[in-house]
């Protein structure tokens, strides 16, 4: 394959117009080609004046030739995977988010047929327990943004960027494309799916798994584990199911705290790790639009993104994370009398606001107490608070950026109307969160609105707490083997520790099916 990079466009131009370009550019007559398509396509607007795409095209010819400036690359192949595993027990999968989606879905293409048991209820049913929720605050404890069929990225973005470069980052992304997600993703710099679009690929994954044998149970939880000489024998469940096994995958999601709390009585090695919290911070898309594009881009632009850092006096980090272009502040509580939020965004990205996280890095030596679970605590603290504060009830409280950097309570609305539902309270954000990430938001706000004009505007809107955006612990496992201390037990993913998204829970779970495989 020859990779054809640098291949600047200026003006709107549909896929086909593009690659006849890009052969044009490298002089590729059209004959010789055998099949060609577009590697990555990413939007450069350093110069608000003259905004350009630029993508690289990988091409396969029929005959080869010396093309000047073209990259030579192989075409990319997933891995053949070694099936060794031979035994009379079908692997147990913990959780039904990416992680133990992906890993069912590689067991099952390699001929094993996987149990795959979800606390929370199918998609289809979670939507309408979400929904309930937003438009009545009625919540299921057991079925709703946080768990779930699809894990709790299904209710964000469907944000497909990561910074890691496994291989295996391209397997997931064609997977998805096989089960119903936009072609583009497989070439956009930062490729979404959209909270519509990812709940029917999750739907026609979990029909592709049980079509080659796999098995799910929805709505059960998993309450105890039987371990035997320092192995796996079983697992229980809150039905009085016993299922005898020799491999559990704990693809739990960073919510599973009465399942971090089981795995630490039976003697998993589970330790404290870093995690942040912070708020989520709302603008106008449009003025999102203007400080990214300028006034007039002559392209057609999709929706503005920014991601942004700033490294404080005080030692501490304040980013932006998950941002939602054209999106909204969902209400994402799993426990009852508690307030999470979280963003969300559909394909389009075309609602009037825009909002991120901005999150402030908290380590164990932050939280009271020694107890591996002691970010779990603090974290359950914040969100009991944040209920107290919204006035005992789901909603949740909020703030303007102004009203927060001058340390008093809003009283009205700007020009941003909060999208939060099922509702908001005007509050003081200073009054919930501990004074160093007040501290380091404030300094982060000031500091950040000059990477980006008007990120600090004073009609901003602050909704709080953003909690759950990391596990605050990690359940340990041998680095070659990826089982933890109990033989037979796969900690996966992001409730594990090991990843940070959609694209690394992913990618965890096919390292784990391959081990698993592999045994």
């Amino acid at each position: 394959m020859y990779r054809l990079s640098n291949v600047k466009i200026r003006e709107n131009l549909t896929k086909e117009q593009v690659i006849d370009l890009a052969l044009n550019k490298y002089k590729i007559k059209k004959d010789n080609v055998k099949e060609a398509y577009i590697f990555k396509k990413s939007i450069d607007a350093r110069d608000k004046n003259d905004i350009l795409y630029n993508y690289a095209i990988d091409v396969e010819l029929v005959k080869d030739m010396n093309i000047k400036g073209a990259q030579i690359v192989e075409k990319y192949e997933f891995p053949k995977i070694n099936v060794s595993r031979n035994s009379l027990y079908r692997p147990v999968i913990i959780g039904a988010g990416p992680a133990g989606l992906f890993t069912a879905l590689i067991l099952v293409q390699n001929g094993i047929a996987p149990i795959v048991i979800e606390q929370g209820s199918k998609v289809e049913k979670r939507i309408q327990d979400v929904d309930k929720f937003v438009n009545s605050g009625i919540l299921n404890s057991k079925s709703n943004i946080q768990f779930g069929e699809g894990g709790a990225g299904t209710f964000s973005d469907g944000k497909l960027t990561t910074g890691n470069n496994s291989p295996f980052s391209r397997k997931v992304l064609e997977e998805f494309v096989n089960f119903g997600a936009p072609e583009e993703i497989l070439y956009t710099a930062k490729p979404h799916i959209g909270t519509d679009n990812l709940v029917n690929i999750v739907k026609n994954m979990r029909e592709y798994i049980i079509s080659k044998g796999g098995t799910f149970m929805f709505d059960t939880k998993v309450t105890d584990f039987e371990i035997q000489n320092n192995k796996i024998a079983a697992i229980y469940t809150e039905n009085n199911e016993i299922i005898e096994t020799d491999t559990v995958v704990l693809a739990i999601g960073h919510s599973a705290r009465d399942t971090f709390k089981t795995l630490l009585n039976k003697g998993l090695n589970l330790i404290p790790k870093s995690f942040a919290v912070g708020v989520r911070i709302e603008h106008l898309q449009q003025d999102i639009n203007v400080s990214q594009y300028g006034e007039n881009p002559k392209l057609k632009l999709p929706p503005a993104e920014y991601k942004l850092i700033y490294h404080a006096q005080n030692g501490r980090v304040c980013y932006t994370f998950c941002m939602c272009p054209g999106g909204q502040v969902m209400a994402s509580s799993s426990e009852e009398d508690t307030i999470v939020t979280n963003g969300m965004s559909r394909f389009k990205r075309d609602g009037i606001n825009s909002n991120s996280a901005l999150l402030v890095n908290v380590e164990p030596k932050d939280c009271i107490g020694n107890s591996p679970l002691c970010g779990m605590y603090f974290q359950e603290e914040l969100e009991k608070k944040a209920f107290e504060l919204g006035g005992r009830t789901y909603y949740a409280p909020i703030q303007k950026v102004g009203d927060f950097l001058d340390n008093k309570k809003t009283q009205n609305l700007g020009k941003i109307i909060p999208t939060y539902a099922p509702g908001y309270t005007f509050s003081n954000l200073n009054e919930l969160f501990p004074e160093f990430v007040n501290e380091t938001l404030k300094e982060a706000l000031v500091n950040l609105d000059k990477k980006l004009k008007g990120f600090a505007n004073k009609d901003a809107i602050l909704t709080a707490p953003e909690t759950r955006t990391s596990s605050p612990v990690q359940i340990t496992r041998d680095k070659e083997t990826l089982i933890s201390n109990i033989d037979g037990i796969y900690p996966c993913g992001e409730g594990a520790g090991y990843a940070g998204g959609i694209m690394t829970a992913a990618v965890d779970g096919i390292k784990v099916a391959i081990k698993i495989l592999e045994k």
